[in-house]
């Protein structure tokens, strides 16, 4: 059997400020999540999400949480509706005091395409193809 992607992970040293962050970009995630040590959503399609904090990765594998949460290298990239809704979804996530890291741009790949940065500093590429046959 080949393995296939089930779950993406996200470690954060603030549960309640990363369950936020991506509820604004429409995870559907339980309320009252932030009171867990572990928090997992399914996402259209099946794939999983899961956050756990430091404290949690700690109970398990000591040194993985001592590199900190950000230090495990994951990436995220959400497709937008159309170039107009990546826009918009970025200044909506920096109006709401996220950290934009490279403003919307047309990238040569035929994407709209903009990355903002999670509170525990993980990179979260909004995109959107440019032609309606993307």
């Amino acid at each position: 059997m080949t393995p296939r992607i089930d779950l993406i992970g996200i470690v954060t040293s603030d549960l309640a400020a990363s369950l936020e962050f991506y509820r604004r970009l429409g995870v559907e995630i339980p309320p009252g999540a932030e009171k867990e040590p572990h928090v997992e959503a399914v996402l259209p399609g099946g794939l999983r999400m899961a956050w756990d904090t430091l404290e949690t990765i700690a109970s398990f594998d000591p040194e993985g949480a001592a590199a900190g949460a950000g230090g495990r290298g994951i990436g995220l990239a959400f497709r937008c509706d159309g170039p107009a809704d990546v826009d918009g979804q970025y200044r909506e996530l920096v109006a709401a005091g996220y950290r934009g890291h490279k403003e919307p741009w047309d990238a040569f790949w035929g994407q709209r395409y903009a990355v903002v940065l999670d509170p525990d500093g993980n990179a979260v590429d909004l995109f959107a193809p440019l032609s309606a046959g993307g």
